[in-house]
């Protein structure tokens, strides 16, 4: 079994899904939001996501991370807030040397919908038929995060067919 924490970074919002893969079979571990209060000092925001990411780590024994890449966009004070999210997350996951991987919201949207411009509700609706969730997640930031974590599953085994090959062809070399 393969365990992987996704997230969907945010300052206000950091939305988590742990996702495990068991032979061709994916299913939802846990989802949510880690909610950080606006009126906090930003030092204070980023402890209370790093807490929550560590705890999440450790209860679920993950095995690697996947984060949804910064998308810029117009407001730059914005992107960096997102940043700093997505850097105390990895942050996380290097002290206790798991892998992370990124990817980027068109890369997540066409490895669950199958379309790079596919729109959140869609998203959402595939997340739980992909996880057979009895119920769409109920935010957002779970659903992209839960997608991100599928994303990573989908793209494992590719990755490590491809290497394998790689390693084979320069043994014979």
């Amino acid at each position: 079994m393969v365990i992987v924490l996704g997230i969907d970074p945010g300052l206000a919002n950091t939305g988590y899904g742990v996702v495990a893969r068991e032979g061709t079979r994916l299913r939802a571990l846990d989802g949510g939001v880690i909610e950080t209060h606006p009126k906090l000092a930003l030092e204070r925001r980023l402890a209370s996501i790093v807490v929550r990411v560590r705890e999440l780590l450790d209860e679920h024994e993950c095995d690697a991370m996947a984060l949804e890449q910064l998308y810029f966009g117009q407001n730059a004070h914005s992107a960096f807030a997102v940043g700093q999210a997505r850097g105390v997350t990895m942050l996380a996951a290097g002290e206790r040397g798991i892998p992370c991987s990124s990817y980027t919201p068109q890369q997540v949207k066409s490895a669950v919908c199958g379309n790079g411009r596919a729109g959140k509700e869609q998203v959402a609706r595939m997340v739980q038929t992909l996880l057979a969730l009895p119920e769409m997640p109920s935010s957002d930031h779970a659903s992209d995060a839960l997608a991100v974590g599928v994303c990573h599953l989908n793209g494992t085994p590719l990755s490590d067919a491809v290497a394998k090959a790689v390693q084979l062809v320069g043994s014979r070399t």
